[in-house]
């Protein structure tokens, strides 16, 4: 059985806080490689860092600020970020981007957000997971702006148009495959036949957006095993394919 690395995992959610240890055990029991765990803000670091301490090499956190929690004092959040960057050992920079579904009000602060993690992704020479939500086309005009050959990342859990996610791979991105792809008006029935598999990659954004058939339930690493059945079949490749093309991009992806 090929191995999967999970590339996108709250697991040091609150709604795992009882059963962490057996969840583990299941995602490992799926062939979950490795499980790779996106920051949100400074509430967020102690709670990731114990769980990658007690799961160490298998639990990789990233450090990066989520656009939900870019408000006026996002100044103060970033250099927290950049002072975990510099003194950790993270994966990516992470997750950061633009979500102007629940708020616009901080579009700017959110785009300037973007821009001073990028340039510390540069700098340590570290890929990027970007969250979009009703925002691909700023994230795509930011990619424009800041591509210059060096920079390479993930959007994770795209949702998106064909149009769209061509552009984004075109700017040196991956696209993540998570629980949307087996929704049934997900849309990407229009998109994932049409990528080519070395540009994408497995995630679930667990505790969120689980997959057919538990949708509406807490999400968890060994439901990746749904996102390969679903790419399958859009991508007319075998399961064991799938795992083994898109374990070699993360692995390349975010040098693990």
């Amino acid at each position: 059985m090929n191995s999967i690395i999970e590339t996108h995992a709250h697991i040091y959610a609150d709604k795992f806080q009882e059963d962490l240890d057996e969840t583990i055990e299941r995602a490992k029991e799926i062939g979950v490689e490795k499980i790779l765990m996106p920051n949100i803000d400074s509430e967020s670091i102690d709670v990731m860092m114990e769980v990658a301490q007690k799961f160490p090499d298998y639990c990789m956190p990233m450090m990066g600020l989520h656009p939900c929690s870019v408000k006026g004092d996002f100044e103060k959040e970033l250099y927290k970020v950049e002072d975990w960057l510099n003194k950790g050992d993270f994966v990516a920079v992470g997750e950061m981007g633009i979500d102007l579904y629940w708020d616009k009000s901080f579009e700017e602060q959110q785009k300037e957000a973007f821009r001073i993690q990028v340039a510390l992704a540069k700098a340590k020479k570290l890929p990027i997971v970007i969250h979009s939500r009703d925002a691909n086309p700023v994230v795509i005009d930011l990619l424009k702006e800041l591509q210059d050959g060096e920079l390479k990342g993930v959007l994770h859990c795209f949702s998106g148009t064909l149009e769209e996610a061509n552009e984004i791979v075109a700017l040196g991105m991956h696209l993540g495959v998570g629980g949307i792809a087996t929704f049934k008006n997900g849309g990407l029935d229009k998109v994932l036949p049409h990528i080519s598999i070395d540009k994408l990659v497995l995630e679930t954004d667990c505790p969120y957006l689980a997959p057919v058939p538990f949708r509406g339930k807490r999400n968890e690493p060994a439901f990746l095993q749904y996102m390969v059945a679903k790419l399958s079949h859009y991508q007319e490749k075998t399961e064991e394919d799938i795992k083994l093309q898109t374990t070699i991009n993360a692995k390349r992806l975010f040098s693990i």
